[in-house]
């Protein structure tokens, strides 16, 4: 195969003459490889060339950086008579080109006339150079961000479409969507703005990089800029769970007993937390100190809760939280967000009584009216407060008298009498003259000292409420004095009782 020099004309030198100056911008401006500009290019160039001059020549298309043009050869096979001129050319015409050629040999030649491709060839190599630099641009910027999911970028807001944000990373644009955005925290156009890179998308229909302000990661990743102590693993965050825009809990340990995790995260006067909680906009964010006991770690995840007991169910990963009256609201917190939050954080479902509805629960009789089928706590509350206050009270009471009964949902009386009835029955037929007693579902009472103390016994939380002090705080001072129990879920008989009261409690 021999190749021909054959000059440029002038008007193709014209048309290329900015071509090496182009590539070399585009390389620059978007990161992109200059070999790959070139192969695109030439792509293009051949698909022009194959359709204005025909399909079946043999043509080769070649950048001449040197130039800075696109050269196109064509070859054909030398022959005596010329029967197509896509593929063949006369020896006469080849010898011309080179002395030296002979019968049957291929000869490439520099093809003069590409300046007149034609328009459609030229708008269609057009089309394929925009794809191509459109799909190398996307490898670039995939391979550039494809190592950086879970980091904190930064970018200006650039625009707004259908609720979604458009923000602008320098190189290349991301998409914040709208189930990402912290409700109710506005942005304006221009504004800087800082996200998670929650993913990173090797597609050209969708935007390629999607950020998130709402993720839990977001919320530890701020964490992690403000508070060294994190960065350099000293403070490792155990658990994160959020309610965007509201309220937040952060669970923190340190691998360094003279490190305090909590007051590292907070800062001299809250200035780190305070950071945090401006770039969040106003969310309300609670620090939390980690304990591997999860009776401890919720009674932290409660705060500012105080938790009087907990009842600890590993099986069924459930907590019974057992708080003061007065802290029952705050402990449940506005619409259930604080248990919901607590919860989260754990990964245990959460069950937050107050101590005069657990001491409610432990009474033998309250339990065996929520042993009736179709009765919960509400219906159980209402026919105790009425003066049945255990299920062998309810034998023969008819609908009238249900219906009579305050707070009783019409509605429920007749599946209600019906559901009395038959366990009544049951119970008759099971043993008759017995109650039937079952533990209330949910409440480990294993956890307790007594199940079933006797009458005129006092457990040490009632007399830590009649004396308004904490039930942790009683019993250690007890335990202190001698006193045999083992914690404020203890009972302790009358007589004993009453000599706390004097000797302990002054009263």
């Amino acid at each position: 195969m021999q190749l021909m020099q054959v000059p440029v004309c002038h008007g193709v030198r014209i048309m290329l003459s900015d071509l090496k100056r182009i590539i070399e911008q585009i390389s620059r401006d978007k990161g992109i490889e200059k070999h790959l500009l070139v192969e695109t290019i030439e792509e293009a160039v051949r698909s022009a060339a194959r359709k204005k001059f025909g399909s079946r020549r043999d043509m080769e298309v070649q950048y001449n950086e040197e130039l800075g043009e696109v050269e196109i050869f064509q070859f054909r096979t030398v022959v005596e008579n010329v029967e197509d001129e896509q593929t063949e050319i006369s020896l006469e015409e080849a010898s011309a080109l080179d002395p030296g050629v002979k019968l049957h040999d291929e000869i490439g030649t520099k093809m003069e006339n590409i300046a007149e491709l034609g328009r459609i060839a030229a708008q269609s190599a057009k089309q394929v150079i925009i794809q191509k630099m459109k799909d190398a641009e996307l490898d670039v910027i995939y391979d550039m961000y494809k190592g950086r999911r879970g980091e904190i970028v930064n970018g200006i807001v650039q625009r707004f479409e259908r609720g979604n944000m458009i923000i602008n990373l320098g190189r290349t644009d991301a998409i914040l969507p709208h189930g990402e955005q912290i409700p109710k925290r506005s942005f304006r156009q221009g504004d800087r703005i800082r996200a998670l890179l929650l993913d990173v998308r090797q597609s050209a229909r969708e935007q390629q990089l999607v950020l998130s302000r709402t993720s839990n990661d977001f919320l530890a990743k701020l964490f992690e800029m403000e508070v060294p102590e994190i960065a350099e693993g000293i403070v490792k965050i155990m658990g994160v769970s959020r309610e965007p825009g509201f309220r937040a809990k952060i669970a923190v340990s340190s691998s360094e007993t003279d490190v305090d995790p909590v007051g590292a995260c907070v800062g001299m006067k809250g200035s780190r937390v305070q950071n945090v909680v401006q770039e969040l906009q106003g969310e309300r964010i609670d620090i939390v100190p980690w304990s591997p006991d999860p009776a401890k770690y919720v009674s932290n995840a409660m705060a500012p809760a105080e938790v009087s007991m907990v009842l600890v169910d590993e099986d069924k990963k459930s907590l019974m939280v057992v708080v003061p009256d007065d802290q029952l609201s705050l402990a449940i917190g506005r619409q259930g967000q604080n248990v919901r939050l607590a919860s989260k954080l754990m990964g245990w479902n959460i069950d937050v009584k107050s101590e005069s509805r657990y001491t409610k629960l432990e009474e033998e009789g309250y339990r065996s009216l929520l042993n009736i089928e179709g009765i919960d706590e509400g219906v159980a509350d209402i026919l105790y407060d009425s003066g049945f206050r255990s299920a062998s009270d309810l034998k023969g009471i008819s609908v009238k008298e249900l219906e009579g009964l305050r707070g009783m949902k019409p509605e429920r009386v007749e599946k209600l009498a019906a559901a009395i009835e038959k366990y009544m029955e049951a119970a008759a037929a099971e043993s008759p003259g017995a109650e039937k007693t079952p533990a209330t579902e949910g409440v480990d009472n294993s956890a307790t000292t007594e199940d079933n103390p006797t009458p005129g016994n006092v457990r040490v939380y009632e007399l830590a409420k009649e004396a308004d002090m904490k039930s942790t705080e009683l019993a250690d001072k007890l335990i202190e004095l001698g006193y045999d129990i083992k914690g404020y879920n203890s009972t302790v008989d009358g007589e004993t009782a009453d000599k706390i009261r004097n000797e302990v409690l002054n009263r």
